[in-house]
């Protein structure tokens, strides 16, 4: 069984057939998904799915792209929210994106570091987005992190050696998207390598990046088999192997998310 720690189910691309994508996952052995937040203003639509489908989970936070639209959500909005619905697992999506350069890079920040907050104090998973901005996100995490811990995930992660050893490093997991399966992506694979198995997760962050198998399409949870049988490849262990350690980080990070 997979998890798919890491998907948008209340996008519009999904609308017309979800409760479809909902099955293909299960068809597929995708037994639980975690819907991600990227505004804490949408939250009820979010719990709204999690509440309509028993293995869809969420999060709640801001996606740095959003950053300057939600910079009246303080901490303890957050750790309110977190703790108001226990299928909320994780807070987030948050982060630094300096590639889109779309908000300025002191509201993300701003945002980001109470996003961390929140998480230290929940001690739920901070889902983390980091996007042309490795010294940047180092230096936060490096310095949140002497604050006092927290859990954290680098998702869908596509940056350097260096952050992905310093996550490590902090105590953070690595979760790779079907960014990995593709045949460009040599150097990424180089980098799950070296990860340790305790910390490695799979994900689609669907509707977008659909792994090899399926690129050009638009993605869906059950797609995150093939990120799993790639990366099973890049470690040399087998599909099963893959999916069972996966699965087992997942439940340890998201310590709220009930086994099945």
């Amino acid at each position: 069984m997979l998890i798919d720690t890491h998907c948008h189910l209340d996008f519009a691309d999904f609308e017309i057939e979800r409760d479809d994508i909902i099955r293909r996952a299960h068809d597929a052995g995708v037994t639980q998904m975690v819907t991600i937040s990227t505004r804490v203003a949408k939250l009820d639509g979010l719990l709204a799915l999690t509440e309509r489908y028993p293995s869809v989970f969420c999060s709640v936070g801001t996606h740095p792209n959003n950053a300057g639209d939600e910079l009246d959500v303080m901490a303890e909005d957050l750790v309110r929210l977190a703790n108001s619905h226990s299928k909320i697992v994780a807070i987030g999506e948050c982060g630094l994106d300096y590639f889109y350069d779309t908000q300025r890079p002191e509201d993300q920040k701003t945002g980001f570091r109470r996003h961390i907050e929140a998480s230290r104090q929940t001690q739920l998973p901070l889902v983390i987005h980091s996007r042309s901005a490795d010294e940047d996100m180092a230096s936060i995490l490096r310095e949140e992190s002497g604050k006092g811990a927290f859990p954290f995930i680098l998702h869908c992660f596509s940056a350097g050696l260096a952050l992905a050893q310093t996550g490590v490093e902090l105590g953070g997991y690595i979760s790779f998207s079907g960014i990995l399966t593709f045949p460009k992506s040599e150097e990424l694979r180089e980098i799950a390598k070296t990860i340790p198995h305790d910390r490695l997760l799979v994900e689609t962050d669907a509707p977008y990046l659909a792994p090899k198998r399926w690129r050009g399409k638009r993605n869906e949870p059950s797609y995150v088999v093939n990120t799993a049988e790639i990366l099973a490849e890049t470690l040399g262990l087998s599909y099963a192997e893959t999916a069972r350690l996966t699965t087992d980080n997942a439940y340890r990070v998201f310590s709220r998310m009930p086994r099945v």
